[in-house]
């Protein structure tokens, strides 16, 4: 007997590979550390529902973040709710940031939040731990905390954050360069809001070894042509790109030629709270909105995999037990 799509993209093994942990924040926690203040739950979660723009979108996240990440303990409680999740969806990987802008708006340690997610994580998941800066997010305060970031065992890697059309000052090449020599793992958010000309910079320039988003790579052949050379995946949020209107519509999404032009493509949701999304709510989107077949679907779910900061022994063995 054939299983309905959703039972199928269910019993899927899966990754997550592009999660801000502050984004992820389930609704029950922040409502039960505000009591009476969160109520209902966020227009945006309607599926109709677009920002206005990047800072529309920042703003409501922040206010979430700022009302419940008081302390690395709160930071504890989120990741354990969080990876408990999703290892009930069958999700076996995880790359989760947080973010430096958060840190030094609540003064918290740094090395006490990477490890109160660290020791967050269950058995049965594998989970790597970015720290997100923000294109001005190396300042006189965070530049002490973020250099001595490189050092942190329980830190896997650096992604750049926030609005891409921000200026990016110099020190974060030499910053990219220092933390793969320190053995990071270097990712970027680009081609969201600005177009591949970014990417290019961030690939270039930086070094990033994977691209968050990177959607508008589609727009130059010749980006794409320089994410194929480097093998750089791109870790795409469709229902992200269409409430933050980096994509008119739904069907109108580049992931597909993305894929037919040779581009590792894996899925994930960007930040849940804000969007009211599960990971089984992308891959119905691209097989309802783009007709994506289930062998097709298959095959993003390996990508997550393909990209996985881990041992290929991991990568079959979590395969062949799912």
């Amino acid at each position: 007997m054939d299983v309905s799509l959703h039972d199928f993209i269910s019993s899927l093994p899966k990754t997550e590979t592009h999660l801000h942990i502050e984004g992820a924040l389930p609704w029950p926690l922040l409502q039960a550390a505000n009591p009476g203040k969160y109520q209902s739950v966020p227009a945006s979660w309607a599926p109709d529902f677009r920002f206005r723009d990047f800072a529309h979108f920042e703003s409501e996240l922040l206010g979430y973040a700022g009302d419940f990440f008081i302390s690395p303990a709160r930071y504890h409680e989120c990741a354990c709710a969080v990876f408990a999740d999703r290892l009930a969806r069958k999700i076996r990987y995880m790359e989760v940031s947080f973010a430096s802008g958060c840190i030094d708006f609540m003064n918290l340690d740094g090395r006490e939040v990477c490890n109160a997610i660290r020791s967050a994580v269950p058995s049965g998941l594998e989970v790597r731990v970015f720290l997100g800066i923000h294109h001005d997010g190396y300042t006189q305060k965070m530049a002490p905390i973020l250099e001595d970031a490189l050092t942190w065992p329980s830190l896997d890697g650096i992604d750049l954050h926030g609005a891409e059309p921000a200026p990016l000052g110099d020190w974060a090449q030499s910053y990219w360069r220092r933390a793969r020599d320190a053995g990071k793992f270097t990712k970027a958010h680009a081609g969201e809001f600005c177009g591949p000309d970014f990417i290019r910079h961030v690939v270039e320039k930086l070094g990033a070894q994977r691209i968050e988003h990177g959607v508008r790579a589609i727009e130059d052949p010749v980006v794409l042509d320089l994410l194929r050379e480097r093998s750089i995946a791109l870790d795409v949020c469709p229902i992200s790109n269409v409430k933050l209107g980096v994509v008119p519509a739904a069907d109108q999404h580049p992931i597909r030629r993305l894929l037919d032009a040779g581009i590792v493509c894996t899925i994930s949701t960007d930040d849940p709270i804000s969007f009211g999304n599960a990971l089984e709510d992308e891959y119905l989107l691209l097989a309802e909105k783009l007709s994506f077949t289930r062998d097709e679907l298959a095959g993003l779910a390996h990508n997550g995999f393909r990209v996985a900061l881990a041992t290929e022994d991991w990568k079959h063995r979590a395969l062949a037990s799912a």
